[in-house]
């Protein structure tokens, strides 16, 4: 995959001759005939840079805030309250500190922004080396979110028609598969898609966060009041380890909660591109408002996942086996169906966020290697193909908590947790043993850890399931 390039645009008449193709095109409007640079037609590129702060808080809170949160409960339910919590304020710091570093390194370089993050792991490792750590990565965990989302808005669309259309004792109403649920979350972004760059998707976003917010703090309020009447009678809340037939299975159990706490925290795979759209100057670096904008974004990540997580976990114990809190809820009704319409908005923002740097590498290889001339054919074929292929995975493969574990170790941990520790390291150097280095060394070694355990974890429950799971259901 070859590295962008800062690019000036030729302001001559005429076409670009032919070294010059990957790197310029000809944009016709009417009559007039204007050569442009390549990267500003491209998703994450030059030609997008007006964006305010409050744009980056709300991109971030759409990034992070996803339908993972909802699985919290039940991840305490095998982390306990002493451990869950200790878990939840480590991730919190950590990302945050990472979060902060990897905002400071997109202009470490005099006159140079690094617009994603591969650039700014081939400045710390190499050119060639740094995209062969970092690309592969960086695309595991935003093609896995996006098929998790598809996952995800297709259940959450399903279970919204059966608390609406269907009653509880209507044995006679028609259930509809959620592969077809999945496929009318699909058919939305096959027009989405086409929005050309961050900038064209404001409005989804800021859609998204508001709806982030407001079905977390349904799936939080709901339980404070419901939560205890949801139980049987005569029936106390036990926070103990729920029965397993091995030891071997809470511990696979234990690591699979892992994951999907670091499935939540996963907004620096977007943050680069994101703080691509700020305009930066000498005098004003696009980092102030872009940090701004971060410490908003986390302070409603800690008034999401706090409250959702302590609040589900303390309403109904290790009776929360639930992917989604909301399905453990079940009532009322109406405040539910809400809930999972609410999710529906959020994770359309979400793919959206995701989806928009994979974009930016497809049309990059497409126009800058293969030669593809850039404009609308080439984006409507591209685009679709990698939302249906999105769609396909996520029918064929619908463990969604195991996907959370899963993904949240395998390529979650890494990007998030200790790869911008190790870039910053290898860019900066801090003296051995000072405060910085024992920080950065401190996240790393946790970082693997969990990078290791939730890997395991989420595989082992994927493979379980798998066993006995009917596809196409």
């Amino acid at each position: 995959m070859a590295p962008h390039e800062n690019d000036s645009t030729n302001n001559g008449s005429s076409p670009p001759s032919s070294t010059q193709a990957f790197k310029e095109y000809v944009e016709d409007k009417g009559h007039a005939r204007t050569v442009k640079s390549v990267d500003d037609w491209l998703p994450v590129g030059s030609g997008s840079r007006n964006a305010k702060w409050w744009y980056s808080a709300f991109h971030n809170v759409t990034a992070m805030v996803g339908a993972g949160v909802l699985s919290l409960p039940s991840a305490m339910v095998y982390l306990g309250w002493g451990p869950g919590v200790l878990v939840l304020v480590l991730s919190w710091v950590i990302t945050l500190y990472t979060l902060w570093q990897m905002v400071e390194m997109h202009e470490m370089v005099p006159g140079k922004r690094f617009d994603r993050y591969h650039e700014l792991g081939q400045e710390a490792f190499g050119e060639k080396l740094g995209l062969w750590i970092v690309v592969p990565q960086q695309l595991i965990v935003e093609v896995g979110v996006d098929i998790v989302y598809m996952v995800t808005g297709g259940t959450s669309l399903m279970r919204f028609y059966e608390l609406v259309h269907c009653k509880p004792d209507d044995i006679s109403c028609k259930h509809i598969k959620r592969t077809y649920w999945i496929l009318v979350f699909a058919s939305v972004h096959f027009f989405l898609s086409q929005l050309p760059n961050f900038n064209s998707i404001t409005g989804v976003s800021l859609a998204a966060a508001v709806m982030s917010l407001s079905y977390s703090t349904i799936a939080w309020v709901a339980p404070v009041h419901y939560g205890q009447e949801a139980k049987p009678p005569m029936t106390k809340v036990s926070y103990a380890y729920p029965h397993s037939p091995s030891v071997a299975n809470t511990v696979f159990r234990v690591f699979n909660a892992l994951g999907q706490v670091a499935f939540a925290y996963a907004g620096h795979n977007v943050v680069l591109e994101i703080q691509a759209t700020i305009p930066s100057s000498p005098q004003k670096p696009s980092k102030v408002p872009m940090w701004r904008g971060v410490v908003v974004a986390y302070i409603v990540v800690a008034m999401c996942y706090f409250p959702v997580s302590l609040v589900g976990y303390w309403a109904f114990g290790n009776d929360t086996s639930y992917d989604n809190v909301l399905q453990r809820l079940g009532r009322p009704e109406w405040l539910i169906a809400a809930a999972n319409l609410m999710v529906v908005v959020h994770v359309i923002g979400s793919y959206q966020i995701y989806a928009m740097p994979v974009f930016d590498m497809l049309e990059t290889v497409l126009v800058k290697k293969f030669h593809f001339p850039p404009g609308v054919i080439l984006r409507l074929v591209a685009r679709s193909l990698y939302v249906a292929f999105t769609a396909f995975i996520g029918i064929t493969f619908p463990f969604f908590g195991d996907l959370l574990g899963f993904f949240g170790g395998f390529a979650f941990a890494p990007t998030t947790y200790f790869l911008p520790c190790i870039m910053w390291l290898a860019v900066y150097k801090p003296r051995v043993f000072s405060l910085s280095w024992m920080a950065n060394w401190i996240c790393i070694v946790l970082g693997v850890l969990l990078m290791i355990v939730a890997t395991i974890g989420g595989f082992r429950n994927i493979i379980m399931d798998a066993s006995t799971y009917k596809f196409y259901q």
